[in-house]
């Protein structure tokens, strides 16, 4: 009877060392305990956290947002000093204007050319007529001669009228020629200014998107973080300024090696977020990453040593949250959750 009284308490401690390992497997269900779900409490709410910088260098005239608001797309968040971007947008307007007026001066000069080589081509027929006609008036005086029928004179007349003629043909068909070059000069000066208005359009083009630098604005709806600038700043390209939160987020759950092959693509799960007093959310799994965790890392996991501890590895899986769900909107990235996920049969 003494020696049982006397194990009584060391039973005790024994019984209550036993009962609190299995509360602690059963809490962190941990075999035998690990049930018929896969559970993690490495899993975290996701999201595009867009951080917007200056795309120019300038003094900040205007914040009309605070920290943490909501915000449209296109909604102007920071503004800054324009004057300079409006004056460059002027000027690269006015040489845009003067490359077009010098096209249409080019042109009416291509008109004008062309309407003087009508004329000398005009000139020129006329010469040529001209020349046809004395040319046959020299032959016949010519042929009259050896007859006998006209004076020396006559002959000598026909001759002169003929080289006079033949020199005014010339001088027709040389302005002829000077014209056609004219014209021809004119049409490639053409393509040049047509290359001197598409760089005024070029110059015209970047000096606006230089102006619409100057203005930042929300690339889509959501919510600001930290407003990081303040009026009177002087920012200057790639100045952080603001970051933008998008309405849409998703769960990272990284799970167990030993547990990815009890998981499937378009399982349904649920979680629960700490943040919001566990309350429970649904969605499903949607992708499984192509590499452990440990592999993303910049310093590689190398195990080629003596020495070797084999660490289970973690998973990432993405899971969407089904939408339209109580308290939904007040999911943001970086809240930490537990991923319940039903076993799946192999």
């Amino acid at each position: 009877m003494n020696v049982l009284k006397h194990h009584v308490p060391t039973f005790l401690i024994v019984l209550l060392g036993v009962l609190g390992i299995g509360l602690v497997l059963w809490a962190w269900h941990l075999p035998p305990f690990d049930g018929a779900e896969v559970r993690t409490s490495n899993a975290y709410v996701r999201g595009q956290v867009t951080t917007l910088s200056a795309q120019g260098a300038g003094e900040v005239t205007e914040v009309p947002v605070s920290d943490f608001a909501t915000v449209a797309k296109g909604e102007v968040l920071v503004q800054l000093d324009d004057r300079s971007a409006r004056q460059a947008l002027a000027q690269a307007e006015a040489q845009l204007a003067s490359a077009r007026s010098a096209l249409e001066a080019n042109t009416q000069s291509i008109r004008s050319a062309e309407a003087t080589l009508q004329s000398r081509e005009a000139s020129a027929r006329a010469a040529k007529a001209a020349l046809d006609t004395t040319q046959a008036s020299w032959t016949r005086l010519h042929k009259l001669q050896e007859k006998g029928v006209v004076s020396t004179s006559d002959v000598e007349d026909a001759d002169l009228a003929l080289r006079q003629a033949e020199a005014s043909l010339t001088e027709a068909s040389s302005n002829t020629d000077v014209a056609r070059e004219a014209v021809a000069s004119a049409k490639v000066q053409t393509d040049t200014l047509n290359a001197q208005i598409s760089s005024a359009e070029a110059a015209v083009a970047l000096a606006r998107i230089d102006l619409e630098h100057r203005v930042i604005r929300a690339p889509s709806d959501g919510r600001l973080g930290q407003i990081g600038v303040r009026v009177g700043q002087y920012v200057t390209a790639g100045t952080a300024l603001v970051s933008l939160v998008p309405p849409k987020v998703w769960v990272i759950a990284n799970v167990k090696e030993t547990e990815f092959a009890d998981l499937r693509q378009g399982q349904r799960v649920s979680f629960t977020v700490d943040a919001l007093h566990d309350r429970a959310f649904a969605g499903h799994i949607t992708q499984f990453s192509p590499a452990t965790a440990s592999e993303y890392s910049v310093l590689g996991n190398s195990t080629a040593t003596g020495n070797f501890t084999k660490i289970a590895q973690r998973l990432p899986v993405r899971i969407e949250i089904d939408p339209d769900q109580p308290g939904g909107a007040e999911l943001a990235p970086g809240m930490s959750v537990v991923l319940h996920a039903p076993r799946q049969e192999s």
